[in-house]
């Protein structure tokens, strides 16, 4: 266990540092495109990149069971099962990344004809293919060696790898717009320093995995191989049609305000993705290794602190966000974006988003994935419908009450799933859990309700955020030392221990 430890630790300390690296390199970038090019090329710039990123649906989900099926190989240092499902996995992306080169040139054409906007079609096109470089280095050189390395507990190779081309992007970009660069040259520049990344991971892994790319097969080494697509088309859906339906049914500033907005919600939701990053390979091994009452005890622990961690961190963030964007966008009048109800809604539905995590790596970790796709298939109609029903009445406010009906519904699904079927244990447990999310909530925003936003600075956004994030913090250790002693003390003799 103490190897498992060791790993968890520098997997979810290198994975934070790479989201908080992301976060903050995150604002800078869109704040300088937004001051030096306006919320229109702002949303331009989101609605290309979202529309390319719907070519990782043709991953169908692949990539998930390919880290699923590498466990137990690992776990038994089977390096002809290793290889044979790298070299099956490795062959699916390269076609992927063909069909990728067709999909940019199908956009090419297409694109520029269906959104609302004043730039000239050399100007999209340019654009597009600029943003599209860096998305075929990853399908065609990194994506299966970033598989290996998660499914291995080594995550901190590539998230440092990614640290670091993310910083040195950040400053070469914001450079670039300082002296009057063009946006195809800032998107440009920073697809050909990602492509470092993947090559990179390429180089690793050949030099310290014995990967065996002459090997042969005759039956499928990766079982399951196609039953990860509800999941993997879901988790796309839900979090990635907001921006295509605010490009075909609303206009390119919608896409800008959103995608403020979004920057900030992702963020917190990518931190938390990132701890799980660590969990879930911890949780394939226990499974594959059939060690029941650890796993129980392990997960048991893991949902608490990601639902007390979770109502704090996006507790704090529906009372803030708006504030803060108020600062971030000072001096920008092109577009509204002061946006107080979708702030709350789209801050609700991440931190639903959130919430379904344990049940989610659980469910990837024992690799159940044909058994749950009816959860993944009806949230992401649900998130469809609703979306697209709501958008041309209440615009921003409708794709965000989609995303949070969808999250709901899934969260709910997936916990009574793994109660059921993989963990065996109460539902009850979960339920108990949201009400002390409840209590929380409601006690925590009555107590932070009357900090005062004395001006519009980022100094007086830093204190309210202190004192709010204060409130929050003591009264959730208050509720769950009452409602949740028994995990307090768990927690509390783990801390002493070390």
């Amino acid at each position: 266990m103490s190897s498992r430890v060791a790993k968890l630790k520098l997997n979810t300390f290198t994975s934070l540092a790479l989201q908080l690296t992301s976060l903050v390199c995150g604002f800078i970038l869109p704040r300088l495109i937004l001051s030096s090019f306006g919320s229109e090329v702002n949303g331009l710039v989101n609605s290309i990149a979202q529309f390319l990123g719907f070519i990782s649906l043709l991953d169908l989900g692949v990539g998930a069971v390919v880290q699923s099926s590498l466990y137990k190989p690992l776990a038994n240092k089977n390096i002809d099962e290793i290889s044979k499902i790298y070299k099956s996995a490795d062959k699916f992306f390269k076609r992927l990344a063909y069909i990728l080169v067709a999909y940019v040139v199908v956009l090419l054409i297409v694109y520029p004809t269906i959104i609302k906007h004043d730039f000239s079609y050399i100007y999209v096109v340019s654009l597009i293919s600029a943003i599209s470089i860096s998305l075929f280095a990853q399908y065609y050189f990194g994506i299966v060696n970033s598989i290996l390395l998660s499914a291995d507990q080594k995550g901190y190779i590539q998230y440092t790898a990614q640290i670091i081309t993310l910083i040195l992007n950040t400053m070469t970009c914001a450079l670039l717009i300082r002296i009057g660069c063009s946006i195809q040259i800032v998107k440009l520049t920073t697809s050909i320093i990602y492509i470092a990344r993947p090559l990179y991971l390429s180089w690793y892994v050949k030099k310290n995995y014995h990967i065996n790319k002459r090997i042969t097969y005759l039956d499928e080494p990766i079982k399951q191989k196609w039953s990860g697509m509800a999941q993997h088309f879901a988790a796309y859906i839900i979090l990635g049609t907001d921006n295509v339906i605010l490009t075909l049914f609303s206009t390119l500033s919608n896409v800008s305000i959103y995608s403020v907005y979004h920057l900030i919600i992702s963020g917190i939701n990518n931190i938390f993705y990132s701890i799980t990053n660590g969990f879930q390979s911890i949780l394939g091994d226990m499974i594959a290794k059939k060690e029941v009452q650890k796993l129980k005890d392990f997960f048991s622990l893991m949902e608490w602190g990601f639902h007390t961690g979770i109502t704090i961190m996006f507790g704090c963030t529906g009372m803030l966000i708006l504030q803060f964007v108020q600062v971030y966008t000072k001096g920008i009048n092109d577009a509204n974006y002061y946006q107080p109800v979708f702030a709350l809604l789209i801050s609700l539905a991440y931190a639903s988003h959130c919430m379904r995590l344990p049940y989610h790596i659980l469910i990837k970790a024992a690799g159940h994935y044909k058994e749950t796709q009816y959860t993944y298939i009806i949230s992401t109609a649900l998130n469809i419908f609703i979306s697209i029903s709501t958008v041309k009445i209440f615009g921003l406010i409708g794709v965000s009450i989609g995303t949070l009906v969808a999250m709901i519904y899934q969260t709910v699904s997936m916990a009574w799933y793994n109660s059921k079927n993989i963990i065996q244990l109460s539902f009850g447990i979960f339920a108990k859990q949201c009400v002390v999310d409840i209590v929380i909530a409601i006690v925590s925003y009555f107590l932070a309700f009357q900090i005062p936003f004395y001006s519009i600075t980022y100094g007086s956004w830093c204190i309210k955020a202190v004192l709010t994030l204060a409130c929050w913090i003591c009264s959730s250790f208050v509720i769950n030392f009452l409602l949740c002693k028994d995990k307090i003390n768990v927690l509390t003799e783990r801390i002493l221990r070390k």
